[in-house]
């Protein structure tokens, strides 16, 4: 059974993530690249990565453009097999169906609302929604477009699992386990109140990564124990 965390492997530096990797494969199956190391290394990185044994990858772009240029960066990454990638769902219908199009195989996966974003200031942005309204509505907006997955809140994937099939991957960040600092998020939960809620993955980082300064062990023992409190 494929473990339900998602490590975030947020470093700019090759032989972090390596050993992030090393250090969590007994608890972890998913890692999640991002801007930070995919700018840096790009496709040439993730292969090396991959070179560390026997996992996916869940590719974070979070791309946001017209459709036809979604489309060709779709494609340009497809060889790379992901086994998710991110749009943004403010996209809109044609970008997301552009990007499904793309690449069949690869779970599109739909970014909602960022978990740093609460209602204030989605406000101050011009968009008179709670975060609540703007998640649902963009979620089954891209699932009817052909999104396989869809990122959101914790406290919006209660909501959003009623309104879309079971085989719809659900994908929360901002999962923070009770003794870990809230940081730069502002809507979070426990990785274990996530999964209740009807997250089919979470997506951990800083809590487990911050570890591995003390040592690979502490990191290794710490992946282990939030795997455990899910359970």
């Amino acid at each position: 059974m494929t473990s339900p965390i998602i490590l975030a492997l947020d470093t700019d530096d090759l032989a972090t993530a390596i050993s992030w990797i090393e250090a969590t494969r007994e608890s972890v199956d998913i890692y999640k690249v991002g801007l930070e190391f995919f700018l840096k290394f790009g496709s040439a990185g993730l292969q090396e990565l991959s070179k560390q044994g026997n996992f996916q990858f869940f590719l974070d772009l979070k791309l946001h453009d017209i459709p036809n240029t979604v489309s060709g960066a779709v494609a340009s990454i497809r060889d790379l097999k992901p086994r998710f990638l991110t749009v943004h769902a403010s996209g809109g219908s044609a970008m997301i169906r552009a990007a499904a199009d793309a690449a069949p195989e690869v779970a599109i996966t739909a970014v909602t609302v960022l978990t740093s974003l609460d209602e204030p200031e989605l406000h101050k942005m011009g968009i008179n929604s709670t975060p609540l309204a703007l998640a649902t509505s963009l979620a089954t907006n891209s699932v009817s477009a052909g999104a396989k997955a869809i990122v959101c809140s914790p406290l919006e994937v209660a909501a959003i699992r009623e309104l879309v099939s079971e085989d719809i991957a659900l994908i929360t960040p901002g999962v923070r386990p009770a003794d870990s600092n809230l940081e730069d998020q502002s809507r979070v939960m426990t990785p274990r109140d996530a999964i209740r809620a009807g997250a089919t993955f979470i997506v951990v980082g800083r809590p487990i990564t911050s570890y591995f300064n003390k040592s690979a062990q502490a990191m290794r023992e710490r992946a282990a124990e939030i795997k455990e409190s899910i359970s």
